[in-house]
């Protein structure tokens, strides 16, 4: 068991929750014109089984990957990071590969389960429409590393991390709750994607020469270490800034911006690796971008709850 959930990467699934956190109290705190109320929107059913799907395709995503570099190669004694299960031998690929199937599975059940509190029978087109996103997603997952055409050996992974664990995650949780689409949100989505990048992107200069030994062309292999930091900036930099923006939008009060608080670590993070002229000290940075990526979506979201208190005092007091 151990060793099934150091293969799962805990540090990783604070940060796949972020979208879906922002995206489900976006909707508690915006009711449409046809759900007047913030209880009448919130739906505890669409949101559990939404975090439960989502945690399901970062496990997935960390098993495949774990799989698919250690059946290639990839993983072997020149990568700097935590040694992966199969790399170590404590899990065999037959066995991983059984736990990539059961993982799916899982994560499908959870997905219909999803769909099905969001829409029931009310609503066919939306349904076919998540399902075919959810087996996109969890094909995405498994094809990062694993085949002889994954898309994570040609740099393509920080698209799929952008849009499915930014934009999908955020606007597609809200949609679920709203039944539309709000274009202010595509701020902290697109915000979110970036962060999200950007620790792949971490990860990838972290393991720059192991990776072009082997033949994986991500984005870093591609551009190089040096422009490579000059893209982590623009991520990161980006994304503050579109979480600003989303705030001067909402009208949000004085007291609301209280989520710039994190972004003091993710400055602080910044200059670290402008500093930083060894690979292996990157890898405790990992953790630090994950967690402040989602400290700042919890503050964030703590900001637009207070939308939702002023909601609830108004209808209360008699006014809508």
């Amino acid at each position: 068991m151990k060793h099934w959930i150091e293969a799962a990467r805990l540090r990783t699934l604070p940060l796949s929750v972020s979208g879906i956190i922002v995206g489900s109290i976006y909707a508690l705190a915006h009711p449409t014109e046809e759900i007047l109320t913030p209880t009448d929107v919130f739906n505890w059913n669409i949101f559990g089984f939404a975090i439960l799907t989502t945690l399901g395709l970062q496990i997935l995503s960390n098993f495949a990957n774990d799989y698919g570099d250690g059946v290639k190669g990839t993983d072997n004694e020149d990568r700097v990071g935590p040694k992966r299960a199969i790399q170590s031998g404590v899990i065999t690929p037959a066995a991983m590969k059984k736990a990539i199937i059961i993982t799916s599975f899982l994560t499908l059940c959870s997905a219909m389960a999803l769909i099905y509190y969001a829409f029931t029978d009310t609503n066919v087109f939306y349904s076919l429409f998540y399902l075919l996103l959810g087996i996109l997603a969890i094909f995405s997952a498994i094809r990062y590393t694993v085949g002889n055409t994954a898309y994570g050996y040609r740099g393509f992974g920080d698209l799929f991390v952008f849009l499915f664990f930014g934009l999908v995650s955020t606007l597609g949780v809200n949609f679920l709750f709203s039944k539309q689409i709000d274009a202010v949100l595509l701020l902290p989505a697109t915000a979110i994607g970036l962060l999200s990048v950007g620790v792949l992107n971490l990860n990838n200069m972290r393991d720059e020469a192991s990776d072009k030994k082997v033949g994986k062309n991500t984005i870093v292999v591609k551009i190089g270490g040096a422009k490579a930091k000059i893209y982590h900036y623009l991520l990161l930099s980006t994304a503050m800034l579109l979480i600003v923006l989303f705030a001067i939008l909402s009208n949000f009060r004085l007291d609301q911006y209280l989520f710039v608080l994190a972004f003091f670590p993710l400055i602080k993070h910044l200059l670290t690796v402008r500093k930083n002229q060894d690979a292996r000290a990157l890898d405790p940075e990992l953790k630090k971008l994950a967690l402040s990526t989602f400290f700042l979506c919890i503050l964030l979201s703590v900001c637009m709850v207070s939308l939702v208190s002023d909601i609830v005092v108004n209808l209360f007091l008699g006014g809508r």
